[in-house]
């Protein structure tokens, strides 16, 4: 990712092993400026990104909240803050993503391409969006909740400090435990994951395996990862977002959050992107086809199937207890990602999942609709501490000959079954 931006260093000493580090990974125009001077040079120099090169508590606290307010409320694509760190110094920004200072330069700049990466992909939404607008097309919903809320962090671990950075993550945002890197594995295939943190209580050949795995896996390269204590600098050589950090849960929590907010919201802009390049047939929040889109999808299948003597299966998901929206949300998401390819699923307004599973029959369809049921059986949680668990009634049909969409339906919205028992 080029660094072409302008760029502004904000720091009241120079920072000139950092500034000759950005020029040289092609940072132009790079303009430094010390903390009196970085709101007005960020109104008149209107930056791609902003670089905090001193840790701790800013010198004007003024210039701070100024500077701050300033990036949060920017026109136009999110501008990347990065800010040093140093033990117990935070970022000077609450906003800043946070970099160690004991870092090489060259391990800050790659965090700063990354950040650069999501910066693009927001133009690139915004710019999609301003043109379907614009052709009158129809526009997905563009969310404007935190995206932290949406995110979710692993943590990896089996030792003495795993309860207390548990407890200390989960007051920030949602987290799913692993005890073993084997369990940790299946959790980054199978759900939406926007950070991880390595935990003790495992051998250093066990932590190197599965930052290896993570470092081969295109789709993590990017991935916020925490690891407690030293690692081999190689996997930081391929993982700009991977920190080293002593064991102390609330550092490591509050270095790791600002990652894992800017990788939820890099999320979201695929599945508006994708939802805009489909003509707006797919639900932003979910991934989901829209109500209409899968209705009209549904149709065109039953047709199509009734022609060519093909089978076709539909299965309806609902749930039993109180729904609160963010398990609606990880259920919608997670059939998002187990859906074929030539499959297509949407949600009713109560919350249901539909799933049509097209050339395909009813024995094949009830050991896909197990499986998946079974998943979001363990996946999603209630909003009542009292029943963690949902159970997932599904009620499955196939296509009869002489059916349509209407007798299809009848079946489904029928008796139900518990499939993931």
């Amino acid at each position: 990712m080029s660094l072409q931006g302008p760029l502004i260093v904000v720091a009241d000493r120079p920072a000139t092993e950092l500034t000759d580090a950005l020029s040289a990974a092609g940072a132009f125009p790079l303009i430094e400026a010390t903390w009196a001077e970085a709101p007005t040079a960020f109104v008149s120099v209107k930056p791609a990104a902003v670089v905090i090169a001193e840790p701790g508590p800013p010198p004007s606290e003024s210039s701070a909240r100024m500077l701050c307010l300033q990036i949060a409320t920017a026109n136009g694509p999110m501008v990347p803050t990065i800010g040093l760190a140093d033990g117990d110094l935070d970022a000077a920004l609450p906003i800043a993503l946070p970099a160690d200072a004991s870092l090489p330069v060259a391990r800050i700049v790659a965090r700063l391409q990354s950040a650069l990466r999501v910066r693009a992909l927001h133009a690139t939404v915004l710019r999609r969006y301003d043109d379907a607008a614009a052709q009158s097309g129809q526009l997905p919903q563009m969310p404007t909740t935190d995206a932290l809320d949406d995110a979710t962090v692993l943590i990896v671990g089996r030792g003495p400090l795993y309860p207390a950075l548990s407890a200390a993550m989960g007051e920030r945002v949602k987290m799913i435990g692993a005890l073993s890197v084997e369990n940790a594995a299946k959790y980054l295939n199978a759900r939406e994951i926007d950070g991880v943190v390595v935990g003790d209580g495992f051998s250093r050949v066990a932590t190197d395996a599965f930052l290896a795995a993570l470092a081969q896996d295109t789709r993590f390269r990017d991935l916020p990862v925490a690891v407690i204590g030293e690692i081999s600098d190689d996997f930081a050589e391929v993982l700009p977002n991977i920190d080293y950090l002593d064991p102390d849960p609330h550092r490591i929590v509050s270095r790791i959050v600002p990652l894992v907010r800017l990788h939820a919201f890099e999320a979201r802009l695929k599945r508006v992107l994708n939802s805009i390049e489909a003509g707006g047939m797919f639900d932003a929040e979910t991934g989901l086809l829209t109500r209409d889109a899968f209705w009209r999808d549904l149709g065109k299948a039953i047709a199509e199937a009734a022609d060519r003597s093909q089978p076709l299966s539909l299965a309806r998901f609902s749930f039993e207890g109180p729904l609160d929206a963010r398990a609606a949300l990880d259920g919608a998401r997670l059939v998002t990602r187990l859906t074929r390819a030539v499959d297509f699923a949407g949600r009713e307004d109560d919350g249901a999942i539909l799933i049509a599973f097209t050339q395909t029959d009813l024995r094949d369809a009830h050991v896909v609709v197990r499986r998946i049921a079974g998943l979001l059986k363990t996946t999603m949680q209630s909003a009542h501490s009292g029943k963690r668990d949902l159970t997932a009634n599904v009620t499955l049909a196939t296509l009869k000959a002489g059916d349509s969409l209407d007798t299809l339906m009848l079946r489904v919205m029928g008796s139900r079954m518990v499939a993931a028992e």
